[in-house]
């Protein structure tokens, strides 16, 4: 495993502010719970973070996990979904930067993948695998003279802690034990712009500088509003059956990916061949995302009072749509923003489409200025999915029902 040894000093504290950055996305999962057994010699954090930095390689992870849900109110959710009630499951890590997470469901099993910088998630419920491309890490010519291979000392380590440290509270490394593993443990919260977050607590291998839990706790709540825990850790090399999702046969597959040209948004099949041509720059900022639009962009220079940070063009499937954020931190507001007709297809579910069978996911009914909607309101924040005209609008961000209510409501008036 060569990602802690090889990680320049400011992705490994990225590790740390990128827990905090990823609730925003709407994704979150929580932490692995101690256990008895042996635990490690208290350290500073820089100290910790180093010996995880240079510990010895392993040759891959297999672990069992239990995933618990308590995200969203049994109230507010009817339905059966390895992901959002929770469930047990696997996960693999290759040496070479590949993974699998399978949750077990009564529905079929959940899937995540990632290989190399692609995603595949596959959702039981529609039967359907996303697939996509994590954005293209920049390199400069130190790091491609094998700077980012150089290991940070201690003292690299606490001056960038001391950069981050402005901007999060940060207490730990506590010494714990994880799925029988000597391991450390850290919580760290945001100082501002964190809307419903609470704090983010951190657990990893002292031994092998391998992730074991992670914690998501609301403003709203004492108690995780997410977990996910290894029950069950082992070191050693990983097939490449356990690395690739199996989805079953007759499963869509939907691709999701920020549009690099206008050809890439009109020309359909032919567009997914030239994404990953050179030379391509991301279609941004409102006239030009409009350009690729077959309905009128809804992107006003503020909302509820948040002011606009960008509008992106994005490939849905197949089918262009816009990307709209406004505010900073976790306390902003994003907007999905794409045709009826195909949003449509891909956001209903079994139950609703007449399907496969499976039940489905029912959820909260809301009226947006007259227009039928969904809402899911959680302890870390509130999406909103609703149809205006030939536009479906998703409405998501860390806020209170309330905000994205009112967000909605400004937008579409």
């Amino acid at each position: 495993m060569r990602f802690l040894r090889t990680v320049s000093t400011q992705r490994l504290l990225a590790i740390l502010a990128g827990v905090i950055i990823a609730v925003a996305g709407g994704t979150a999962i929580a932490v692995a719970g101690t256990s008895g057994g042996a635990v490690p010699r208290r350290e500073s954090l820089a100290q910790a973070l180093h010996q995880a930095a240079t510990a010895p390689q392993v040759s891959g992870i297999s672990a069992r996990i239990k995933f618990t849900n308590n995200l969203i109110s049994s109230s507010d959710l009817q339905g059966s979904d390895p992901i959002l009630n929770g469930a047990s499951g696997r996960l693999w890590v290759s040496n070479d930067g590949r993974m699998r997470l399978e949750l077990q469901g009564q529905n079929g099993d959940a899937q995540a993948a990632l290989d190399n910088g692609s995603f595949s998630i596959y959702d039981p419920m529609s039967n359907t695998v996303y697939k996509g491309s994590l954005p293209a890490q920049g390199s400069t010519s130190k790091d491609k003279a094998g700077a980012k291979d150089t290991i940070p000392s201690v003292a690299q380590i606490q001056a960038q802690l001391n950069q981050l440290l402005q901007h999060v509270n940060l207490v730990g490394p506590t010494p714990r034990n994880v799925a029988g593993q000597p391991a450390y443990k850290i919580v760290l919260s945001p100082k501002h712009d964190g809307g419903l977050l609470g704090d983010v607590q951190l657990a990893w291998d002292a031994a092998h500088g391998v992730p074991l839990g992670i914690a998501i706790y609301s403003t709203q709540s004492s108690a995780p509003v997410l977990e996910l825990k290894a029950t069950n850790i082992s070191f050693g090399h990983v097939p490449n059956s356990a690395l690739s999702i199996q989805a079953p046969a007759g499963a869509k597959t939907v691709q999701v990916a920020p549009t690099a040209t206008g050809a890439a948004a009109k020309g359909g099949a032919k567009a997914h061949g030239k994404r990953g041509a050179k030379g391509h720059a991301e279609v941004t900022g409102p006239a030009a995302v409009q350009s690729h639009l077959p309905f009128t962009l809804a992107a006003p220079d503020s909302l509820v009072d948040l002011p606009r940070q960008s509008v992106q063009l994005l490939d849905w499937g197949g089918s262009p749509a816009a990307l709209v954020t406004y505010g900073q931190g976790l306390g902003g507001i994003a907007v999905i923003e794409q045709s009826a007709s195909s949003g449509q297809a891909s956001s209903q579910s079994p139950s609703q489409s007449g399907g496969s069978g499976h039940p489905g996911l029912t959820l909260p009914t809301v009226s947006i200025n007259g227009h039928s909607g969904q809402e899911l309101a959680t302890a870390l924040g509130t999406v909103i999915r609703y149809t205006s005209g030939p536009v479906q609008y998703t409405v998501l961000g860390s806020v209170p029902a309330t905000a994205a209510e009112a967000a909605a409501k400004a937008l579409t008036p």
